[in-house]
């Protein structure tokens, strides 16, 4: 069987998803052909050589409809002849792609893949693709309805006990840490430029000087007349500053065959070690990943104790919290360059981009094994393990 290696992975800053956001004026398609670009230009890869790039993207209607991946790599100067599909895992699309890309590989069916993802937040706004019902036979089976993901993570936190200084506590320290990355160069080597916005060097979302002082200041988000009488008993305090924040940006992943790696003579960083993908409960919704570290701890007969970094994604404080709880997780190795409260959500993009990330700090503490997991709206979650070549 082919082992399946990545060869180089990027990420654009992210911008503030709203108007005036650094990146608010950059085209989606822009954004993730810029992206693809600089994988090519970094690696000197002749693209006429890609298979396919599979894309993720959540918002699909508007300037991100269409199928956005070949529209990218036709952007980036592509050869027609490269072709492309856009999916939806919902948070985890683009995880699900570089797992698609991978496993592509690994049944020999590519040799040569790019796995990306973009999100703009601020031309398609959060719950532009929402449908405007659920159908009567999904009403029949949740006849309360489903919730909001921010009222899910007010669950989440009721379950496991998590108090709103917890919440406060960690999240002013995912500040501190994508922070000290930022500081100690750490990020220079995963981060292009987009030329459509060059001034833009760093994460807009990074607040180096947040403290749980100041998020303990923050009114509670999801607090309704309809969500309070429906949950009576939570205590609400989900907030901006223990969420991660709306954001643009756009990144991509080379994965090869390792026997194509070496022919085109390119020096494999990572190898794919092992892949799930679960459904969980869709009210608590943001527990998937739990599951999803079990079974692919349990495919690869691997322990969390063998895992040397994990890249956790922090859509609400909550969800790192909780799946450390029950997986007995070394917090000292849990999102170590900061996460997504910090360094934000772009949606569409955060799966490769957890991935560029979970590359960069294996390589730079040394580490063998990482492992990536992200929840997904309806109580999905994708899991995947790298060891580091």
């Amino acid at each position: 069987m082919e082992e399946a290696v990545i060869v180089d992975a990027v990420r654009t800053p992210v911008g503030k998803g709203k108007p005036g956001g650094a990146l608010a004026r950059v085209h989606p398609v822009d954004l993730l052909a810029g992206t693809l670009r600089a994988l090519i230009d970094r690696t000197g890869l002749d693209p006429a050589l890609i298979d396919d790039v599979i894309a993720g993207c959540v918002q699909q209607v508007g300037d991100q409809s269409g199928n956005l991946a070949h529209t990218a790599a036709l952007a980036a100067g592509f050869p027609e002849t490269v072709p492309g599909t856009t999916i939806n895992r919902q948070c985890g699309s683009s995880q699900q792609a570089a797992a698609f890309a991978a496993q592509g590989v690994l049944a020999g069916a590519y040799d040569v893949v790019i796995a990306a993802g973009v999100e703009s937040m601020s031309t398609i706004p959060l719950g532009s693709a929402r449908p405007p019902g659920q159908g009567e036979r999904l009403a029949r089976r949740y006849p309360e309805g489903l919730v909001h993901q921010g009222v899910s993570a007010e669950l989440v936190a009721r379950h496991w006990k998590l108090d709103r200084e917890i919440l406060d506590a960690y999240s002013a320290e995912s500040h501190r840490r994508a922070a000290a990355a930022w500081a100690a160069g750490e990020f220079d080597a995963e981060v292009v430029t987009v030329p459509e916005a060059p001034a833009l060097a760093v994460d807009e979302t990074l607040r180096p000087g947040t403290t749980a002082g100041a998020l303990g200041s923050l009114r509670p988000s999801f607090r309704t007349t309809q969500s309070a009488a429906r949950f009576p008993d939570v205590d609400w305090k989900i907030t901006p500053g223990n969420s991660s924040p709306l954001t643009d940006g756009a990144s991509a992943v080379l994965i090869t065959s390792e026997r194509k790696a070496l022919e085109l003579g390119f020096r494999p960083r990572a190898r794919f070690h092992g892949f799930s993908v679960v459904g969980d409960d869709p009210l608590l919704m943001l527990t998937g990943p739990i599951p999803a570290t079990r079974r692919v701890l349990d495919r690869t007969g691997l322990s969390i104790e063998d895992i040397d970094a994990y890249e956790v994604n922090e859509a609400f404080a909550p969800v790192p919290l909780a799946w450390q709880h029950e997986l007995g997780a070394d917090p000292a190795r849990l999102n170590v360059r900061g996460g997504a409260i910090a360094l934000g959500h772009a949606l569409g993009s955060s799966g490769t981009r957890l991935l560029t990330t979970l590359l960069g700090v294996l390589e730079g503490t040394g580490g063998r094994y990482g492992l990536q997991t992200m929840c997904e709206a309806g109580g999905m979650a994708n899991a995947t393990i790298l060891e580091r070549l």
